[in-house]
């Protein structure tokens, strides 16, 4: 096994770390100051590395803790999620562009309302490609419990994205 460098293991998972934080935070700030102390902890905890399984899956663990922790403190808004770097797909016209933008803010919309465990289990399958595996350790959990999770998450998203196109609800 080769040993571990923070720059080129560790540093290299701030993104991932600052989406998943964003995901459950719902604040740039927040997420970024959670990556900062993820990435802290992680340092201080170097000695241990070549004990971790997957340090990659003991930095989400760490991040997604202290994400909730706050989330807790703050009493977890539920503000608006609008990536800034999100680019749409050239459309035709101005009017399929504009539905394609509203379509995308529903998304974030209903994947915000998710129960944490789902929107977080999505997050980390669909937008991270981590396996069953990775985010059972991550979480925590059973990997039947994350397909669990997920199904429903999507199911859930899915039925309300279908309510709200067809009918307007």
């Amino acid at each position: 096994m080769q040993t571990l460098d923070f720059r080129r293991d560790i540093l290299p998972l701030k993104d991932k770390l600052f989406r998943l934080a964003l995901r459950i935070t719902f604040d740039r700030a927040e997420a970024e100051d959670i990556v900062q102390e993820t990435l802290i902890r992680v340092w201080s905890k170097r000695d241990e590395w070549p004990q971790f399984s997957s340090v990659e899956a003991y930095c989400l663990t760490v991040a997604r803790n202290l994400a909730i922790d706050r989330s807790e403190r703050m009493e977890a808004r539920n503000v608006e999620l609008t990536p800034e770097t999100e680019q749409m797909p050239d459309a035709s016209s101005p009017h399929e562009r504009l539905v394609g933008k509203e379509r995308l803010q529903l998304l974030h919309r209903l994947i915000a309302r998710l129960p944490e465990k789902q929107r977080t289990v999505l997050q980390l399958r669909d937008v991270e490609e981590k396996s069953y595996k990775e985010i059972a350790e991550i979480l925590n959990i059973s990997e039947e419990q994350v397909k669990v999770n997920l199904f429903r998450a999507r199911q859930k998203v899915k039925q309300q994205f279908i309510d709200i196109d067809s009918y307007g609800l």
